[in-house]
């Protein structure tokens, strides 16, 4: 039976992905406590402490979360993971990302997303990632390194509001032809 790993510290010119620890909540805190960050996700109020105090234990206890580190600065840029592999189907999702505003539009999303795909397609075939149906700034950058929309899944509560994902994948062999993000 093959183990994958999950959260191995992963590291380019440009960044480095660091396992998350709880040591590591205010500095991500500080970085999530801006409103702007949340406001086109299905949890607009992520920014709370005691809303992200969850968010952060959720990534904690998945152990597959990472602090971004921007090599330029050494600051924390953001927040990513894997999670929800799947055995039979061979695949991972990558997401609950996050980034800093000063971040934004600054191509740091893709070189993320390429340094995490190019070690975890040693390890699976499919990767997908889950994102707000409200969330058009994730559906663009998702699109933007190739990824294709393939379901729609409602994960509302009895009683509560819409919440309303797209599915995006990427496969091993369409990421091999199509090459570098």
């Amino acid at each position: 039976m093959m183990i994958i790993s999950i959260q191995p510290t992963l590291e380019n010119e440009q960044i480095k992905l660091i396992p998350l620890t709880n040591h590591d909540f205010e500095g991500l805190f500080h970085v999530a406590s801006d409103p702007e960050i949340w406001m086109q996700h299905p949890n607009r109020d992520r920014w709370k402490r005691e809303i992200f105090q969850t968010f952060f234990d959720d990534a904690i206890n998945g152990k597959g979360a990472f602090k971004i580190i921007d090599h330029s600065t050494g600051e924390i840029a953001g927040s990513t993971r894997f999670y929800d592999y799947n055995k039979e189907d061979n695949s991972i999702f990558i997401g609950y990302t996050f980034f800093a505003t000063k971040y934004w539009g600054t191509g740091i999303n893709p070189v993320v997303k390429k340094l995490m795909m190019d070690y975890i397609f040693q390890q699976v075939d499919k990767v997908y990632f889950h994102v707000g149906s409200t969330n058009l700034r994730s559906q663009i950058a998702l699109t933007k390194i190739g990824a294709k929309k393939v379901a729609e899944q409602d994960s509302s509560k009895p009683g509560g509001p819409l919440n309303l994902k797209f599915i995006y994948e990427i496969n091993k062999t369409e990421k091999q032809l199509r090459g570098p993000l």
